[in-house]
């Protein structure tokens, strides 16, 4: 029985010439990797969601800018930090929500503008964000798993995992530790409509780590809450705001309702990275809405009449007043405010490596 604590597979991976991905859209049936050799194919793979997850995204943005500076130095050495400029915007376009793909981005950018950096540096720099993401997400599990005061049942939703990190999760980090003590009995899973997160990933992923994982459709979580002995909520956050407000997969903000309601206490887990303090509030974050047909057809066939429209956006805020926690690799904030959030990042930095 492989041991809970142990990330299940490397869904990103550096080789010597290109950076390879899992594609998560071929899960769970498909288990296929894809070799991107330059930049433009790692901002379509963000962009088409073979990779997704708030970090993950941005640690596959940090080796996308290393593919981007080892062309622009092959074909001009004398120009290549100015001309890096122009991939830099390219990934930054791929998604507009996640934060770590900008942080990402920005931290690459500091070191290019170095005049002693070349391209074997920024690959340094892009294995070690990958590394600190890997040991925070191992912290966050540990920290997250001392608030569980009981022995009980978690939901959450879309997938926090290994796929949607550099390894071992943030959310379903903290499930994974809290299961191994022994915290958790059984994990609800929501299906995670329209691209199905949880059923096809998150499912997926306890599967193999031999975690209880049981699915429910996203409509059914309130009723959940009235007739299961749920603990807590645990998710993930793709953008936190300087008060504490998180952008997340859609649906989460109606669970952070539901839970409240219900007595159930709601964890937000996500690196630091994650917070973006240039934001005063959530209603700031921009919102990426993908295109109707994700929710007018499924699995590639029309499922809607004809002549309906459809709203897709991709992700909600839940306002920090629903919020019971939020767990980085820094520490916790309990109720958190803008005055927590700011006393967080004061805090030292979490050096696990």
């Amino acid at each position: 029985m492989k041991t809970t604590a142990e990330p299940a597979f490397p869904s990103i991976a550096w080789r010597d010439d290109c950076l390879r991905l899992l594609d998560q859209r071929r899960l769970p049936h498909h288990e296929k990797y894809l070799d991107l050799y330059d930049v433009s194919a790692v901002a379509q793979a963000i962009r088409d969601m073979v990779v997704r997850g708030a970090p993950a995204i941005g640690i596959t943005a940090a080796y996308g800018v290393v593919l981007a500076a080892r062309k622009r130095y092959q074909k001009a050495p004398a120009t290549w930090r100015t001309d890096v400029e122009e991939d830099l915007a390219l990934l930054a376009e791929s998604r507009p929500t996640a934060v770590n793909l900008f942080w990402a981005i920005n931290a690459l950018r500091t070191a290019i503008q170095h005049p002693d950096t070349d391209p074997g540096a920024l690959l340094a720099i892009a294995r070690r964000i990958h590394a600190a993401d890997i040991a925070a997400n191992r912290h966050m599990g540990e920290l997250g798993a001392q608030l569980f005061d009981g022995v009980g049942d978690v939901l959450t939703h879309c997938n926090t995992g290994s796929l949607a990190t550099g390894g071992f999760g943030t959310a379903l980090g903290v499930i994974r530790t809290a299961y191994q003590s022994q915290r958790i009995t059984k994990v609800y899973a929501s299906e995670t409509r329209p691209w199905l997160q949880g059923a096809r990933l998150t499912a997926w992923e306890l599967v193999r780590d031999n975690i209880p994982v049981t699915l429910i459709t996203d409509s059914a979580s309130a009723y959940l809450m009235a007739t299961k002995p749920i603990q807590w909520v645990v998710v993930g956050a793709d953008r936190i705001a300087a008060n504490g407000d998180t952008a997340n997969k859609i649906g989460t903000y109606q669970l952070a309702v539901a839970a409240r309601y219900h007595g159930i206490r709601f964890m937000v887990v996500a690196p630091t990275s994650t917070i973006d303090m240039g934001l005063a509030e959530g209603r700031l974050i921009p919102i990426e809405e993908r295109s109707p047909h994700e929710i007018l057809s499924f699995a590639g066939a029309p499922v809607a009449a004809t002549g309906a429209l459809a709203w897709n956006p991709a992700f909600d805020i839940t306002p920090a007043s629903l919020i019971d926690a939020i767990v980085t690799e820094r520490g916790v904030v309990h109720t958190p405010n803008q005055a927590r959030m700011t006393a967080l990042l004061q805090s030292p930095e979490y050096l696990g490596l």
